[in-house]
């Protein structure tokens, strides 16, 4: 099993996950390498959820020679993939590689930088847009954002996301590097949302950015530096 459990979250330790995010830091990837490296890892953690978190089914085959017995992944076609622009766009495309059929939601957020950050490590949050598809109790739901830094944002998202959602069993917070406060405060605030993330790093510095990180991921895929 490639997805550990470190108490505040979940670790996906597959290696060409951390293979692919340690590309992704290096200051010398460019633009185009950097989007790909997203689109990849958005890929790998959606096989990851697939095999750590969905249960399969046993079902007839007929092959071109004889009948036998397959193994099947149930519920493939009741996932909910949220996609927090803008930084996500690339790594949902990823996702959707893993889960074609998924259906999806778009929400806008981001934190104001000009307020700066509070005592407590939160920034105040602009919802600029929502749409979301019906959410149903048993679909499998990706909240997928690749950095989660002080997690002001991905609360105001979840909350949301749980405003149109009815008795969720299945709430997935992904992404590709966390910062432990930020995977605290939303563990806190959403306990039922399993955390999954390649890398739990070593803190936030003063601006609220992840250390060590890779940048603004939405600033390098989209070549807005």
């Amino acid at each position: 099993m490639t997805i550990e459990d470190r108490d505040d979250a979940y670790l996906i330790t597959h290696a060409l996950a951390t293979d692919t995010l340690s590309r992704l830091r290096d200051v010398e990837t460019e633009q185009v390498a950097f989007r790909k490296g997203l689109v990849k890892l958005g890929r790998i953690c959606g096989y990851e959820i697939i095999d750590g978190a969905m249960e399969t089914e046993y079902v007839p085959v007929e092959t071109p020679l004889a009948e036998t017995t397959g193994e099947r992944v149930k519920g493939l076609d009741d996932v909910v993939i949220i996609n927090v622009l803008r930084a996500a766009t690339p790594f949902v495309e990823g996702l959707l590689k893993a889960f074609p059929r998924a259906k999806q939601g778009v929400i806008s957020a981001g934190r104001d930088e000009a307020a700066g950050m509070t005592d407590d490590g939160e920034f105040p949050i602009t919802i600029d847009y929502v749409k979301l598809p019906e959410i149903r109790p048993e679909d499998t739901v990706i909240v997928a954002d690749p950095m989660l830094a002080t997690g002001s944002t991905m609360c105001a998202v979840l909350d949301h996301v749980l405003d149109e959602a009815d008795d969720l069993e299945d709430l997935f917070v992904l992404s590709a590097v966390s910062a432990p406060e930020g995977l605290v405060r939303v563990s806190e605030s959403v306990p039922d949302a399993d955390l999954l993330t390649v890398a739990i790093d070593d803190r936030l510095d003063g601006d609220g950015f992840i250390v060590p990180g890779l940048g603004d991921a939405g600033d390098r895929a989209f070549r807005t530096v």
